[in-house]
């Protein structure tokens, strides 16, 4: 398990609860808005932090922390990603993953486990964007949808969430909840790098972008 960062207490993360954060190393997906750009590079190991440092800090602030968040990078490109999940569950610790869809076979496998509590997965544009705004012409955009019927169709609590980046035009917004067949639990949210930063504040987009969703009868629509 490649971990390229950890955050020890978080009260946003996980809704409702005080969680720490692992970030894991590596990512497949290169957005050019990316807040976390450290953890692309699998190599980049200056960081590096071992499982068992993560493990001997929580187990000593059982009571005080909630929850972990799993998150990238890209935690689904970890190959023991599940064994480190089964021991935070062991822990009796709440898990959330933090995820960018692609890999549709490992979300399942780990929801069929219940080894998740909460999921989250990112829709980064509609399906005609989805190419140039994650940066790579190597995905698998089936996969993506799969992944967002799976997390759809599953017994735990889940959020799918757009970053609203400057290659995406209001617009693009209704597209991504047609794309996606999402009727509930979606989030837009501003920009965070702050070389790339776009706002969601012109007040005529915004309501825009409100009326357009609510004519789609979207439920649990939110901007962040």
């Amino acid at each position: 398990m490649k971990i390229g960062g950890f955050l020890k207490a978080s009260f946003v993360d996980y809704p409702g609860k005080i969680a720490s954060v692992v970030f894991t190393q590596g990512c497949n997906l290169r957005c050019s808005f990316c807040h976390n750009a450290i953890l692309i590079d699998t190599d980049n190991t200056a960081h590096g932090i071992l499982p068992e440092e993560i493990f001997e800090w929580l187990a000593k602030r059982k009571g005080m922390i909630d929850s972990v968040v799993v998150t990238g990078g890209e935690p689904t490109l970890q190959p023991d990603l599940k064994v480190f999940i089964e021991e935070l569950k062991a822990m009796s610790f709440l898990v959330k993953l933090d995820t960018n869809g692609t890999n549709p076979d490992i979300i399942r496998a780990l929801l069929d486990d219940e080894l998740l509590d909460f999921i989250a997965m990112d829709i980064k544009a509609p399906l005609s964007k989805y190419d140039s705004i994650a940066g790579t012409s190597q995905l698998n955009l089936s996969s993506i949808r799969e992944s967002a019927e799976i997390i759809k169709n599953c017994d735990i609590d889940y959020e799918f969430r757009t970053t609203f980046c400057p290659e995406l035009a209001t617009d693009d917004i209704p597209c991504i909840i047609l794309d996606f067949d999402l009727v509930s639990n979606y989030v837009v949210q501003n920009c965070r790098n702050s070389q790339f930063e776009k706002r969601l504040d012109n007040k005529q987009s915004l309501r825009s972008l409100v009326n357009e969703a609510s004519a789609l009868s979207l439920r649990g629509f939110e901007l962040g």
